[in-house]
């Protein structure tokens, strides 16, 4: 009778040694992407020091995983494979769609007023003016990733609004998608396309860098501004790592006051994003039939 009393007791004790203890011990990790609208390679080093800040202000393991396309973010975050995620204007209203009670927490301070450049190389003589660029439609052309919004969705708007037409109808030979607006310009200042469309950051960005030549990829046109960039959370953030946490989540990357940190962005600081900001976004998907 006493042994068997001291098995159950020694069985307790293990159980709570192996099971409460040690599984308590383990904290769950907080598991981020972005959209790949540069240099994958060069992602995975530039987030680095804002994983290791996120974890250290959230008290939380947090780990950067690349994404090798804009929907391959978007389906990672649907199955909860990601609880944050940096999207564009689009993806991020697909995701937020497809996950009910997903929002948009923190945006760049510029991305309320974000716009794109149509680019074209010097060879077409091509140059910047304040209407829209007609001309184009006899050049070969290409945009960004297929999902992005400001080197497809919202270039392939302004398109239709300014001349009636779809981007099929409207130019003269077939055009094309590069897959990341890096791409995009070296397409162009290769000659490989004549034209395109690009994020304005990564064009200013590259040209900075003297990695374009600007007289060689040349800017002819400055689109309207929309609503792009944003950070959405899971709504699963909050069961995983307790009530509030989405609110914490926000806190602290609103909070951020090293650019440095948000380099991979790249962004100077980041302000509270909501999801009624990018309702025009949305709206423009639909219409493209790039949203359900």
């Amino acid at each position: 009778m006493r042994e068997a009393k001291w098995l159950l007791i020694m069985a307790a004790v293990v159980a709570c040694l192996t099971g409460c203890g040690g599984e308590k011990q383990v904290k769950p990790t907080l598991k981020y992407t972005a959209i790949p609208d540069q240099n994958t390679t060069e992602l995975i080093e530039k987030f680095a020091p804002l994983t290791d800040h996120l974890s250290a202000a959230l008290g939380v393991p947090v780990e950067y995983v690349p994404s090798r396309d804009y929907q391959a973010s978007v389906e990672m975050f649907k199955s909860g494979d990601v609880h944050l995620a940096w999207f564009g204007g689009l993806t991020g209203v697909q995701a937020r769609d497809a996950v009910p009670g997903a929002r948009a927490i923190a945006q760049g301070a510029a991305d309320p007023n974000y716009y794109s450049y149509f680019i074209a190389n010097a060879a077409t003589g091509l140059e910047r003016g304040d209407q829209f660029p007609a001309a184009i439609a006899r050049h070969s052309f290409t945009f960004g990733s297929e999902s992005s919004t400001s080197g497809r969705l919202m270039p392939e708007y302004f398109i239709r609004v300014n001349t009636g037409q779809g981007p099929e109808e409207f130019f003269e030979q077939p055009f094309g998608f590069s897959g990341s607006h890096d791409k995009t310009v070296e397409l162009v200042e290769s000659g490989r396309y004549e034209t395109g469309a690009v994020n304005y950051k990564v064009y200013e960005k590259r040209v900075a860098a003297g990695t374009t030549d600007p007289q060689q990829v040349k800017v002819i046109w400055k689109t309207p501004y929309y609503a792009d960039y944003n950070f959405t959370a899971h709504p699963a953030v909050d069961d995983v790592f307790g009530d509030g946490f989405m609110t914490r989540l926000q806190d602290v990357l609103v909070g951020i006051e090293d650019p440095a940190l948000l380099s991979a962005l790249p962004r100077e600081r980041l302000i509270p994003a909501r999801d009624e900001e990018f309702a025009g976004v949305a709206e423009v998907a639909r219409e493209l039939g790039m949203l359900r």
